[in-house]
């Protein structure tokens, strides 16, 4: 009897193991099979604004440091960058969504004409991106990286000592930035960090000499 009864609970909770093991290997596979390419909307908007803040100010600021070495000029030139820089990314990025917003309810609208479909046109609405949330996004991960370069330099009135100062900064967060992207996209990261730390510094020292060979010359007066 007690032979019996062991069997019984043995083949009761046998396929309770197989059923959590199925589940935790589906799991598995969802997990590798994800695409990762879906966190592109959010990704471009947060990551690429940010290296854009970052590079742009630093390049102005480099740039106008060429010819005008006091820290007046260098920080009201970072601060007007990041405040248009940040109002252009918003006003192109809502312009951006908004215009695939645009065509994607077109192209759901013809289809749903087709199906007689409402509750699914409801729910795919749900799903679309919002052109105001992209913009601020935009706005703010530019803003982000902009700000940097302007803290590195607000505090010191040494002008080659703030260059340094900046350059560091600047190349610390765009290591950051490049991991940061890579690690969210999961790309390989010494590759995209490599990437966009020698393309800031190309940024910033193609501003710098074009600023100073111009400021230098006599083309100005």
């Amino acid at each position: 009897m007690a032979s019996k009864q062991i069997a019984s609970h043995v083949n009761t909770s046998a396929p309770d193991q197989d059923v959590e093991r199925i589940g935790s290997q589906l799991e598995e596979e969802n997990e590798e099979l994800f695409d990762y390419s879906k966190r592109a909307q959010w990704l471009r908007a947060a990551v690429l604004g940010a290296n854009d803040g970052l590079v742009s100010t630093a390049s102005l600021m480099m740039g106008v440091g060429a010819v005008k070495p006091d820290i007046k000029s260098m920080i009201l030139t970072g601060f007007a960058g990041l405040v248009a820089g940040a109002c252009s990314m918003a006003i192109g990025e809502f312009v951006s969504v908004y215009s695939q917003l645009d065509i994607h309810l077109a192209q759901m609208k013809r289809q749903n004409n087709i199906n007689n479909n409402i509750k699914q046109d409801q729910d795919q609405k749900e799903t679309l991106p919002n052109p105001i949330q992209a913009a601020a996004a935009s706005a703010l991960a530019f803003s982000f990286g902009a700000i940097v370069p302007l803290l590195a330099a607000s505090f010191i009135k040494d002008y080659k000592l703030r260059v340094w100062v900046v350059l560091a900064a600047v190349t610390a967060a765009l290591l950051v930035f490049g991991w940061a992207g890579a690690a969210l996209g999961r790309a390989p990261w010494v590759r995209a960090t490599v990437r966009v730390t020698v393309g800031g510094w190309v940024a910033m020292a193609i501003t710098f000499g074009f600023t100073k060979l111009i400021g230098s010359s006599s083309v100005l007066g």
